[in-house]
């Protein structure tokens, strides 16, 4: 595998997944009854950008001076408070490391959010394909109350690991899009997780590259499912940018009850402060219709 998250932690689609995560955890966290975080892609759980300014034989150049470092010299009071609250927990995380500096030096994977905003009642299971990632966040997590760290490939765990005795869960499907049918594994995960926990939350993060690509996607997600299924998008540059990646989406299927108007003005927001190049925005639009009779029942 050629990916290396490191060189992209902390850019803006990190920024957009984790504070749109936070929100999802916090939502679920709304009834007392715990719950399952099921992460199939989880990586090694905390980075640190400094690696990332040294580079290796890649030569690539850090991407969190476009995301996180754009946020970091904002006062809070500036910030929607869904993006405040993300912010904030990047800082705690900063602290805990050590970090002494004015700029951010260390940040956090999707397991650290989870674990930090985590109950005594909510359960973290971790997953990892590759073994030197899954090593890193066996060392960060392994030891952690109520937390499993596998060695496994994530679509598979989801097959395995629902539905959870919980009867609750949150399950964050992240790869890195390295596979050439990526796309279609996404969807085979979310027929058969669906098929075993039709109830649960599932939140896919995608990039937006190739936009027949993701078109495609959220059609084949039209046509199998029948339950509420949102599709949150950020783009940083216009389709004329040269840009690779313009921007990135979360796709939230059973999202909680008013999530879309929630995350709406910080979405907005984002999209102003991380932008590159003009001609992008913000999208906001559901793939599958919320039925009215399941809106106070959506987020499990």
């Amino acid at each position: 595998m050629n990916y290396r998250h490191h060189y992209h932690a902390g850019n803006f689609a990190d920024v957009v997944k984790h504070a749109l995560l936070c929100r999802l955890l916090r939502a679920l966290q709304k009834k007392e009854k715990g719950f399952l975080y099921l992460d199939t892609h989880a990586g090694r759980g905390r980075y640190d950008l400094e690696v990332a300014a040294r580079g290796d034989t890649h030569a690539r150049e850090p991407e969190w001076p476009a995301g996180i470092g754009r946020l970091w010299q904002l006062p809070p009071g500036d910030l929607p408070a869904l993006v405040a609250d993300y912010v904030q927990l990047v800082r705690e995380h900063d602290r805990f490391e050590g970090n002494a500096t004015p700029e951010p030096r260390f940040y956090p994977g999707s397991p650290w959010f989870a674990r930090q905003l985590a109950r005594p009642v909510d359960r973290l299971a971790l997953v990892e394909r590759q073994p030197a990632e899954c090593a890193g966040l066996r060392t960060e997590f392994g030891s952690g109350p109520r937390t499993s760290v596998q060695e496994s490939d994530g679509y598979t765990a989801i097959r395995a690991m629902l539905p959870p005795p919980e009867r609750r869960a949150l399950v964050l499907i992240d790869p890195p899009f390295e596979a050439q049918d990526e796309f279609a594994q996404i969807a085979d995960g979310l027929s058969a997780g669906l098929r075993r926990f039709p109830e649960g939350v599932y939140a896919v993060w995608y990039p937006l590259t190739l936009r027949a690509r993701v078109d495609a996607f959220l059609d084949a997600v039209r046509t199998m499912c029948d339950r509420p299924a949102l599709a949150i998008e950020l783009a940083i540059a216009g389709p004329a940018s040269d840009l690779k990646m313009k921007g990135c989406g979360l796709l939230v299927l059973n999202p909680p009850w008013q999530f879309d108007t929630e995350v709406r003005a910080a979405l907005e927001f984002l999209a102003r402060v991380l932008a590159q190049s003009p001609g992008g925005g913000a999208r906001i639009e559901w793939i599958v219709r919320e039925r009215p009779r399941a809106q106070a029942q959506s987020g499990g």
